[in-house]
């Protein structure tokens, strides 16, 4: 009985930790400094909600700025944004293989008022294993090639 409940015990405690390392988001800066993030570290960060529509309903997304996310890990917005850095982006990766690229100037508030979302909850429960942990959502975007699902990692990469 005993070696059972140890068993259980051990179990729980690695599903626990895949768990929490299936919810941790992988930040690399153009200059190969790698973060971390925890879910509570993203989940700190101010909250934002969209309404918009899937196929067929409208959806409620809340999550964070995909910009405060970046900040977070040391990438600069605003003033830094020119040169050659306006021919870097944003690689997004997701568990599954998918890649996708965001201009950085598309998430900097001083080239644009859309604000994209790396959202965690959808009509106030948690993503499904199929879409998050974390899940992109572009607002206003005609197409949704870009909402990546099941994010795991936001490469910045200088394009030369």
């Amino acid at each position: 009985m005993r070696k059972r409940r140890l068993l259980h015990l051990w179990i729980g405690l690695l599903l626990s930790a895949t768990l929490a390392h299936c919810q941790q988001l992988t930040i690399e800066t153009e200059r190969g400094k790698r973060t971390v993030l925890a879910k509570s570290d993203i989940e700190s960060l101010p909250r934002i909600k969209i309404t918009t529509h899937d196929s067929e309903r409208p959806v409620t997304f809340e999550g964070v700025a995909l910009r405060a996310v970046l900040e977070k890990a040391g990438v600069e917005f605003g003033q830094s944004m020119r040169g050659s850095r306006l021919a870097s982006c944003l690689l997004v990766e997701a568990a599954d293989g998918y890649r996708v690229v965001i201009a950085l100037p598309e998430i900097d508030p001083d080239f644009t008022a859309r604000v994209i979302v790396l959202a965690f909850l959808k009509d106030g429960q948690p993503l499904d294993p199929k879409e998050g942990p974390y899940r992109i959502v572009v607002p206003d975007e005609k197409r949704m090639a870009r909402w990546v699902k099941q994010v795991t990692t936001l490469k910045i990469v200088n394009v030369q």
